[in-house]
């Protein structure tokens, strides 16, 4: 590429990143320029795992993933990405638990060394799943999970919940172990001694991080949305409202729909055995 080259494709990329830059400025997301390039940045690394690094990688290391179909090898990337972003963000959501900035002001306060590049590159991921939800279409409530979630994490660039989206990003600690809990299935190891232990550590966290400690979060978050009711447009308390119930009840239907698939993987019945994997496809399908 020769110098004019170079310099028209700089022109051009900061072109658009100034138009994105001010797109977000119109929509209120204040915070969001200073972290447009973290969020960039993950999305394209997402999309690349996703697209090329882990059907690469995989059909290396595993005969299993190379004798999928083509939408099965597309689920086993997804995995992939899934617990990448998973394992990176949840020490990152850890470490601004304990921001003071952040629980001096519940809705309106910012940390930009621990909120900015957190909830940037959750923005990027729930998109990134938005997209998959939508193009590799398996069930309607990953779309509503994912548009929810790019939704409750992008508005809080305005800042707004920084405080909460820590917190509620903790939830991807049950990730990890339903990730290992499908590749484990995946790799002909359905009732095994390990997926049984990780299948009480999947239930667990589900249990302790999604359903007991979400519900202390919510109840707590929808306080801090009803003291600041006039000062937020109604469109933010409608998208952070209605999304937390959708979310926390996606949590529960998704927990019940565990707990058969964990029954039927170990009981006795051989035939009930065989089984087993058609009657959890929507565990199997879930990404979250």
């Amino acid at each position: 590429m020769d110098i004019s080259a170079f310099s028209e494709l700089e022109a051009l990329t900061e072109s658009f990143m100034k138009r994105l830059s001010n797109f977000a400025l119109d929509l209120g997301l204040t915070r969001f320029p200073q972290h447009l390039n973290t969020f960039l940045t993950s999305l394209f690394f997402f999309l690349a795992i996703h697209q090329t690094f882990a059907p690469l990688i995989s059909g290396w290391l595993s005969s299993s993933f190379r004798k999928m179909n083509s939408r099965g090898k597309n689920n086993w990337s997804i995995r992939v990405v899934s617990q990448l972003h998973a394992l990176a963000i949840v020490p990152l959501a850890l470490r601004a638990l304990d921001s003071p900035v952040l629980d001096k002001d519940r809705a309106f306060g910012w940390d930009e060394d621990k909120s900015g590049s957190l909830q940037a590159i959750a923005s990027a991921y729930f998109v990134w799943d938005t997209l998959d939800a939508i193009i590799n279409y398996t069930d309607f409530g990953f779309i509503v999970h994912g548009l929810a979630c790019s939704m409750i994490y992008l508005l809080s660039f305005t800042p707004f919940l920084s405080y909460y989206a820590a917190r509620c990003l903790l939830w991807e600690s049950s990730t990890i172990f339903l990730n290992i809990h499908w590749f484990l299935d995946k790799t002909n190891r359905t009732g095994s001694t390990f997926q049984l232990i990780n299948g009480i550590l999947l239930l667990a966290t589900f249990f302790g991080m999604r359903l007991v400690y979400g519900a202390y979060v919510s109840y707590n978050f929808f306080f801090t949305l009803y003291d600041v009711r006039d000062k937020v447009p109604w469109s933010y308390l409608f998208v952070y409202g209605v999304g937390n119930v959708v979310l926390q009840g996606l949590n529960v239907v998704w927990f019940v729909k565990m707990i058969r698939a964990l029954q039927k993987r170990f009981t006795s019945n051989p035939s009930v055995n065989r089984t087993s994997v058609k009657a959890s496809r929507k565990l199997d399908a879930k990404k979250e």
